[in-house]
């Protein structure tokens, strides 16, 4: 028991690092919890009948006591934490490609303006089909070992093996690998006469540039109202948050509070400094829009400065910090609530340690009615608010009630549509003829303008897919059921030709016409 008693001692003396807080001081006395898991892990460790992984026995306590917590306290290996935060940091080191699978292809969508594959001559379209001479096409590789393969650190090569359509022999790249930029304002562009539009997929590190920036081009194009959207936005960093609500607000208007246990409570307010304070501003929201989406919406709702429209948000107000590791591994831990300017409670209602019933409930909210119909949806007195300005009533509860509900419309995609959507059917075809009517469409479309008005989807592709669907069993029931179907696949399929041709802000400049909660916004702006 020596070795033991020595190494526990030892123990005594550390204190625990942590980023945020400084340092935290380990009560480690005979009688102490912690003293019991460290004895408890030594003991495992070292006369367990069959050798254990020291590591991952320690990583699964401490997911064990978070998953007692609630759904949001998480612990990240450093791998994962790598994974989790490169789509907030902004960017990552690799080819610069977007890509889809065909079959079990790399199908490059498009090249990275400016990035590494672009600069040798890589196309949209083609095939990638070895890595540094090892085959990745025709070998069942998953798209994880495809894209470890791919990536490396900025500076180092990687040798890629081309197919093109037209050229019967095998193309040979040697790329530079580099930092390619990950952007999280994904589209941006005058929806209307003086109203522009921008959607923010996730707040990053660099959103809030990037959003400066759209509002920089659209003002010089004349807009005076705006139509931000953050459906299916699951939040990301709250200064990001923080920054661009106080675009749109005055001099020291709450933006966001907080209240934790074991943490002073906290303010955030705007400076007044803001580019936005002025013209008409409409926020899209509905069950996906989550954490720092919640933050923005709740700002400008509670201080009168947008109308929301959409569906109740997804109702995560706890506040987590990073706590480092020594090994790189990092555990979030809640540590406080976030509260909108009237007071609200974001977070939704938890039973501590229950993450089944939690990660359900936007199915819950489907099943008991809310998202289809507003009649369904009851708050009690103790929930109503009022906005700071002209005293509206907003409830609390969890996640932001809008302004303006719009249902869901369970009816819009026909059976036969969802199948060929849950089987990539709609994909995998959209690749098959890009691949062999690219060239063409690219010569008769210059503009986007002019494909917005003259393109229409031919018969010929629809029978395409509706061939290949039947062939995996995929059929309409009815006639009634197929024609129900074509209008909104036509225009599915007209917006993947747009984002191929261009890129996913044009591809959304098309699917946003048929977007209930989108053109909602647009009369409210009228």
């Amino acid at each position: 028991m020596l070795k033991y008693s020595k190494v526990i001692f030892v123990a005594c003396a550390l204190m625990f690092p942590c980023t945020m807080f400084g340092q935290i001081k380990l009560n480690l006395g005979k009688d102490s919890p912690s003293r019991k898991l460290q004895m408890a892990e030594h003991v495992i460790s070292c006369l367990y009948v069959d050798s254990v992984d020291e590591t991952k026995l320690v990583e699964d306590a401490i997911r064990g006591m978070l998953e007692k917590l609630d759904p949001h306290s998480t612990y990240s290996t450093p791998k994962e934490m790598k994974e989790l935060t490169e789509p907030l940091n902004g960017s990552f080191d690799g080819i610069g490609v977007q890509y889809n699978m065909l079959d079990d292809t790399l199908v490059v969508i498009q090249t990275i303006s400016g990035g590494p594959s672009e600069k040798v001559g890589v196309l949209a379209g083609d095939k990638i089909i070895s890595v540094n001479d090892t085959a990745i096409a025709g070998v069942k590789m998953s798209q994880d070992d495809i894209k470890k393969r791919l990536r490396g650190k900025r500076g180092t090569t990687v040798t890629v093996g081309v197919m093109r359509q037209g050229i019967a022999d095998k193309l040979s790249f040697i790329i530079r690998r580099d930092q390619i930029p990950m952007h999280s304002v994904i589209a941006s562009y005058m929806i209307r006469p003086k109203t522009g539009f921008i959607k923010i997929e996730s707040f990053g590190a660099k959103t809030y540039d990037e959003f400066m920036e759209s509002l920089k081009q659209l003002k010089k194009e004349g807009m005076q109202n705006l139509i931000l959207d953050l459906q299916e936005n699951g939040g990301g960093y709250m200064q990001a948050a923080i920054d661009i609500a106080n675009e749109f607000l005055s001099d020291t208007c709450m933006i966001v509070f907080t209240k934790g246990r074991s943490m002073p409570n906290k303010a955030y307010r705007a400076k007044g400094n803001g580019r936005m304070k002025d013209g008409n501003v409409i926020v899209l929201v509905n069950e996906y829009s989550a954490s720092a989406s919640e933050i923005v919406t709740g700002a400008l709702q509670d201080q009168d400065r947008a109308i929301v429209v959409g569906r109740r948000t997804f109702g995560k107000g706890l506040v987590q910090r990073p706590i480092e590791l020594n090994d790189g591994s990092l555990i979030r831990l809640t540590t406080a609530h976030y509260y909108t300017p009237s007071g609200r409670c974001i977070q939704k209602p938890y039973e501590k340690g229950n993450r089944k019933d939690y990660s359900m409930d936007v199915y819950n909210r489907l099943k008991h009615g809310e998202l289809t119909n507003m009649d369904s949806i009851h708050f009690p007195d103790s929930l109503k608010f009022y906005t700071l300005r002209k005293h509206r009533p907003v409830y609390g509860g969890g996640g932001i009630m809008p302004d303006y509900f719009i249902p869901l419309d369970t009816t819009i995609y026909t059976a036969f549509h969802r199948e060929l959507a849950a089987k990539g059917i709609i994909i995998q075809q959209s690749l098959r003829y890009m691949e062999s009517h690219r060239k063409e469409l690219q010569k008769h479309y210059n503009k986007f303008s002019d494909f917005v008005t003259y393109y229409e989807v031919p018969e010929s592709y629809i029978n395409q897919i509706v061939s290949v669907a039947a062939q995996q069993g995929v059929k309409p029931k009815t006639d009634d059921e197929y024609q129900r179907t074509l209008p909104q696949l036509k225009m599915q399929l007209k917006a993947l030709i747009a984002r191929d041709l261009w890129d996913l802000n044009h591809y959304y400049q098309i699917i946003n016409e048929s977007n209930d909660i989108v053109k909602k916004a647009i009369e409210l702006l009228k």
